[in-house]
């Protein structure tokens, strides 16, 4: 089982999602998400025998309960690249409010699963929603045009977050819990499907 543990965008945000896509259809290179399997990812955890599921949830019921965060909002807005815009491999959504909320829930998780003995981040935590993985650079100049020339957002929070960043504001939710989710490799791309849902507070 290829599992990671995610936060979910409700359904009725992925037309606003899809719509920020399509301001970058003409990037050659970009492999689009599915705009209604918008998530951002707490921990992957890779793939995992389906014996040890188990303990897994224990681990994340014990991490979310640790997190001491209950019920939350978040806006999604403000658009980023990974690693950085000279090469860009992943094209992001970020979060203008609900950040801190996100991270401890990571933190939480991460002390969790590594104790288990999964392999902890290379990497800080970034809370984010995937939007497209660039495959090749054929497009990779109207991705940094459109990313830095697109108009900022009047937000302190995303000032603080993300200094300098621009992009759409996406829409509001309120995030209630976490999920540990298998990923099944398709022809059309990932499928998606929640193994255990554990509410917040």
């Amino acid at each position: 089982m290829r599992l990671f543990v995610s936060v979910d965008l409700p359904d009725a945000l992925a037309p606003a999602v899809a719509d920020v896509q399509g301001a970058f259809a003409d990037a050659s290179g970009l492999s689009f998400t599915d705009p209604e399997q918008a998530h951002i990812t707490l921990k992957f955890l890779g793939e995992v025998d389906s014996d040890r599921v188990p303990e897994l949830e224990a681990a994340l019921e014990t991490a979310v309960d640790e997190s001491g965060v209950t019920p939350f909002p978040v806006t999604y807005g403000g658009l980023g690249v990974f690693p950085d815009l000279s090469y860009i491999s992943v094209l992001w959504l970020g979060v203008i409010e609900g950040g801190e909320e996100l991270t401890h829930l990571h933190e939480a998780i991460e002390t969790r699963t590594t104790a288990l003995g999964f392999d902890p981040e290379s990497h800080d935590f970034t809370p984010h929603v995937t939007l497209a993985r660039m495959e090749h650079a054929g497009g990779k100049e109207l991705v940094q045009d459109l990313v830095t020339d697109w108009e900022p957002i009047e937000s302190d929070a995303l000032a603080a977050q993300y200094p300098g960043e621009r992009g759409p504001v996406v829409g509001e939710t309120t995030i209630e819990a976490v999920r540990l989710t298998e990923s099944t490799l398709g022809p059309d791309g990932p499928v998606y499907e929640t193994v255990t849902t554990i509410s917040l507070g």
